[in-house]
């Protein structure tokens, strides 16, 4: 997980935003609604405004990678996930009646309540792209 912390974190994660290529997704900024949706898998460019970026979620369909970035305070947080099993989506409607898709990563560990037989759990959950539109 990367950490971009005060002003300059600012700068840092609009420049990091803007090196990300084939992807999809969207931006949450700090004084505007959510109005910053990739839907095509190209190049993001974020042109920078009164606001900062508070939350954002990519994927990238040929690097079969994920990005959340969160901002906490005065820090950003990034978290890239790869290779992601493309076999536990769920599709939730999200903003313009775009349907958005969430993969669940599972791991597998031994749990005490199961007489420590090996047991799926829930890791995380990531953006993994849109689905289309609704009618």
């Amino acid at each position: 997980m990367k950490k971009y912390e005060s002003k300059n974190g600012i700068v840092e994660i609009v420049e990091y935003v803007n090196t990300l290529d084939t992807y999809q997704g969207y931006i949450q900024m700090s004084d505007k609604p959510i109005c910053c949706i990739f839907k095509d898998f190209g190049k993001i460019e974020l042109k920078p405004t009164s606001g900062f970026i508070y939350e954002a979620h990519f994927y990238s369909k040929s690097e079969n990678k994920s990005i959340a970035i969160r901002q906490i305070n005065e820090s950003w947080y990034v978290a890239e996930t790869e290779n992601i099993k493309l076999t536990d989506i769920q599709t939730y409607i999200g903003i313009d009646k775009l349907k958005v898709k969430m993969a669940q990563i599972w791991e597998e560990e031994e749990d005490k309540l199961c007489e420590n037989m090996k047991v799926k759990k829930l890791q995380k959950v990531v953006f993994v792209g849109f689905e289309g539109e609704t009618k």
